[in-house]
């Protein structure tokens, strides 16, 4: 089977299983396990933070980042198709006791000036304040959209002044960064909590990293605690992701010129492709991707008029050539 569905299928290579097996490994609730340590220290500069915490999925890395800085009866504001509203099961509300709020923005595009319009303020009885702004970068639902950097600092400029926090789903942004060319440190100083996934693009099983101030990481490993979500030795998981920041990063651009190409032979403009998304819309995606899955190929069907198809670490030049040949003439 050629995989298109998603870069989260992709597996751990070889090397990166050797890394697994030899890891030198603690009790990290203890805070001893060496290569989780290491792992949490590496990621927090690379985004420009204090401190980072490794929590098993980036959808606990949300919810967590957004708790840590909105409070319950608070909103958390952002994107009609973001992923903390779309694909995280109401955790926001049905864990933490936030109201999520949202605007439709133009094709998944960050705007400022859209989300501060709207944004709520403290102090009036009437209203749910909002505490927060979260910003999705790449934005999964817009096709692995790489948001505008100016975007981005005009709203963390602006929410200096207004009280306002900003979270960043960058469950992606390995991709943001090797497609723009913006340092991830960049990224990282534009937000006040980021949760970073290692288990997409990078090719780790497992994890993600939440970064923030050191204050607000202490606060994030009781609310790990409390979600079950303190592992033990744990060191097993974090060399993969040590190894992959290692290898699987400048690799990236590898992936992004597969899906421009994948793209262009089927018809698609390859400048609507920012990095290793390719989406077909207007096609009658349940039968494109049952005929596709008996030639071999699986898709990702994101409505019943679009499919979506991902390149990743397991997926290489003669796979895309074997994916154009069936679903071209499936077009």
């Amino acid at each position: 089977m050629i995989d298109l569905r998603s870069d989260t299928v992709t597996r751990p290579t070889a090397a990166m299983r050797r890394a697994m097996a030899e890891a030198e490994v603690g009790d990290d609730v203890y805070g001893e396990d060496p290569l989780v340590n290491a792992l949490e220290e590496r990621v927090a500069a690379m985004f420009g933070h204090e401190a980072a915490l490794f929590v098993p999925s980036g959808t606990m890395g949300n919810q967590i980042g957004m708790r840590l800085v909105c409070q319950p009866g608070q909103e958390v504001l952002g994107d009609a198709e973001a992923h903390v509203v779309t694909y995280e099961m109401g955790a926001a509300a049905a864990v933490f006791g936030l109201s999520t709020r949202t605007v439709v923005s133009e094709g998944g595009v960050l705007s400022a000036d859209q989300l501060i319009s709207q944004v709520r303020p403290f102090g009036n009885w009437h209203l749910t304040p909002t505490a927060a702004v979260a910003v999705e970068n790449t934005h999964n639902r817009a096709g692995g959209l790489v948001q505008p950097l100016e975007e981005l600092e005009k709203l963390f400029a602006w929410s200096r002044d207004a009280g306002v926090s900003v979270h960043l789903d960058g469950a992606r942004i390995w991709n943001a960064a090797v497609a723009s060319g913006v340092p991830l440190d960049t990224y990282g100083r534009l937000a006040d909590t980021a949760s970073v996934c290692l288990s997409k693009g990078l090719g780790a099983p497992v994890g993600s990293v939440l970064v923030a101030s050191a204050d607000r990481i202490a606060e994030g490993r009781l609310w790990r605690k409390r979600l079950g979500g303190g592992m033990r030795q744990v060191g097993v998981l974090a060399a993969a992701g040590l190894h992959a920041l290692d290898h699987h990063v400048e690799r990236l651009a590898d992936d992004h010129a597969r899906a421009r190409r994948l793209a262009e032979r089927l018809g698609v403009d390859p400048a609507t492709v920012h990095t290793n998304m390719v989406v077909l819309d207007g096609v009658a995606a349940p039968m494109l991707a049952a005929a596709a899955k008996g030639e071999g190929v699986l898709v990702s069907e994101v409505s019943a008029t679009r499919v979506r198809l991902l390149t990743h670490l397991d997926v290489d030049d003669a796979a895309v050539d074997r994916a154009v040949e069936v679903l071209a003439p499936l077009l």
